[in-house]
C-alpha cells in the first residue's frame, strides 16, 4: 500500500506511475487526495474539540473550588455538548478512514524508473544472458517423457489421488527433488540467510500484508472453514515474519530463507504450455527474503539477482534475465527481474525465479519499522526472489543433461543425491 504522504507530495509521479504499470482506474488518485483533505479537516476539527473539553474541564475545578457554580454548570453544558460533537466526529473519521483505506489498496506500487514501458511479456527487457544450448543431436525427449521412462514421476497417480496438477515423484525423482530442496537451501545459508520452516496456511492478515489479497484471491485455495489460506510461495509468511514490529536498525538487512510447498489454482492454463511440470497447482520453491534499510535496497535487489545467477550457473542450465515491463509486473513490485532457463527438448524458456523489490509497499501493510539516526520511526525495504523453483528446473536438468545411458547430474547435486545419474 502506498504512504498517503505519497499523494499529497508528488501526484504526478503517482499518475506516471500508474500509467507505466497500466492501470485502468487513475481517477482513484484524484478521490484518494479528496477523501485524506477531508480526513484531515475532521481529525483537526475533532483535535480542536478535544483541547477545548481538556481547558474547560480544568477551569470548571477552578470554578466550583471558588464556589462560582454558575460559571461552573455552563461550561460543563459547553463540555457535554462538545462530547457529543466529537462522538458524532469520531463515527465519521472512523467511517472515512475505513472508505480511504479500502481505496488506498486499490492502487498497485509504484515503479522503478528503470522499469520499462509495456503491455505484454514479449516487451520485458533482457538484461543479461548465460550458458548455452545443450547438444541434442542423439536424442531430444520432453520431460514428461523422460520421467515416464525413467519412473521419476507420476501424473497420472496424482490425478488418482487428488487432481489434474499434482504430480506425485517417485523413487529416483523423489530424490533428486529433496536433493535440490537441500542444495538451494544450504546454498541460501551460506550466504548469510537464516532458515525458516513456516506454516503452509496463512490467515488473512498474513495473506493482506504481501498484497496476496485483496489482489490475487482467486489463485488462492481458501479453508473456508477456518479463513486460512493454503500459501502460494514462502514470501507470504516469512515476510510477516515482522509484522508489526520495530527492529534495530543495527539488524538491517535482515535475510530469511525458506522451503515451502506452494499451491496456486493457475485457473485458465490449458494447452501445450502447462504440460508436465510446466505448470502444476503444488510444488516445491526454496524462496529468499530481506528486510532492508531503504538506501541499501537496490544494492541489496542486485546482491540477490547476483546470487540467483550463480545458483543457476552453478547447475550448468543456460540463462537469461529480464527486467519486466510496467504491464507484466505484480501488483506489489517497484522492479522485478525474472530468470528464465532454456528448456532444450521443449525449445522455450520456462521462468523459474523472479527477484522483486517492493520498496515500503509491503512494509507498510505490514508496519514492519526501523528506527533511524535521527529517532525517527521509518519503514524498511522488502525483497524477495525464488532461489528457486523446483519444477521447471527439474524440467530443465532432465532434458538439457539427457544421454543414450541416462541423465547426467550436475556435480553440486550429486552429493545429496549420492550418484552422478539417473539411469
Amino acid at each position: 500500500m502506498l504512504p498517503i504522504q505519497l499523494f499529497r507530495q508528488n501526484k504526478e509521479l503517482i499518475l506516471d506511475g500508474l500509467k507505466k504499470k497500466n492501470f485502468k482506474e487513475p481517477e482513484l488518485v484524484d478521490q484518494i487526495i479528496e477523501m485524506d483533505e477531508r480526513r484531515r479537516h475532521l481529525q483537526a476539527e475533532n483535535d480542536t474539540l478535544l483541547a477545548a473539553i481538556n481547558s474547560a474541564s480544568k477551569n470548571i475545578g477552578q470554578l466550583m473550588a471558588k464556589g462560582e457554580k454558575a460559571e461552573a454548570e455552563t461550561l460543563k453544558a459547553q463540555v457535554s455538548l462538545n462530547k457529543d460533537k466529537t462522538k458524532e466526529l469520531s463515527v465519521k473519521l472512523a467511517e472515512l478512514e475505513e472508505e480511504l483505506h479500502d481505496t488506498l489498496v486499490k492502487l498497485p506500487n509504484m515503479p522503478h524508473s528503470s522499469v520499462p514501458f509495456g503491455k505484454t511479456p514479449e516487451e520485458n527487457e533482457v538484461v543479461k544472458q548465460g550458458g548455452s544450448t545443450p547438444d541434442l543431436s542423439t536424442q531430444k525427449l520432453a520431460h514428461w517423457d523422460l520421467m515416464d521412462k525413467y519412473k521419476l514421476v507420476d501424473f497420472e497417480l496424482g490425478n488418482k489421488i487428488t487432481g489434474s496438477g499434482f504430480p506425485v515423484y517417485i523413487g529416483q525423482g523423489a530424490k533428486l527433488q529433496r536433493s535440490l530442496i537441500n542444495y538451494f537451501l544450504n546454498y541460501n545459508i551460506d550466504a548469510g540467510y537464516k532458515e525458516y520452516y513456516p506454516p503452509y496456511m496463512v490467515n488473512e492478515a498474513t495473506a493482506y500484508g504481501t498484497g496476496q489479497l485483496p489482489d490475487k484471491e482467486g489463485q488462492m485455495y481458501h479453508v473456508t472453514v477456518d479463513g486460512f489460506y493454503l500459501i502460494p510461495t514462502a514470501e507470504v509468511p516469512v515476510t510477516n515474519v515482522y509484522r508489526d514490529e520495530i527492529v534495530a536498525e543495527s539488524s538491517l538487512p535482515i535475510k530469511m530463507t525458506a522451503y515451502t510447498p506452494c499451491f496456486r489454482r493457475e485457473a485458465g492454463s490449458y494447452g501445450k504450455d502447462v504440460r508436465g511440470l510446466n505448470r502444476v497447482h503444488q510444488f516445491d520453491k526454496v524462496e529468499v527474503v530481506q528486510l532492508v534499510h531503504p538506501e541499501k535496497s537496490y544494492e541489496a535487489h542486485q546482491e540477490m539477482v547476483d546470487h540467483i545467477e550463480k545458483l543457476l550457473q552453478n547447475l550448468g542450465l543456460q540463462y537469461r534475465i529480464l527486467r519486466l515491463c510496467g504491464g507484466d509486473m505484480s501488483f506489489t513490485s517497484a522492479l522485478t527481474y525474472d530468470f528464465e532457463v532454456y528448456s532444450a527438448a521443449q525449445e522455450r524458456w520456462l521462468e523459474v525465479s523472479s527477484v522483486s523489490n517492493f520498496e515500503v509497499f509491503q512494509a507498510n501493510r505490514m508496519k514492519i519499522r526501523f528506527k533511524g539516526g535521527d529517532n525517527k520511526t521509518q519503514l524498511v525495504h522488502t525483497l524477495n526472489g525464488s532461489s528457486l523453483a523446483l519444477p521447471r528446473i527439474m524440467a530443465c536438468l532432465l532434458e538439457n543433461n539427457q544421454t543414450p545411458e541416462g541423465i547426467t547430474l550436475p556435480e553440486v547435486l550429486r552429493p545429496y543425491f549420492g550418484a552422478d545419474m539417473i539411469k
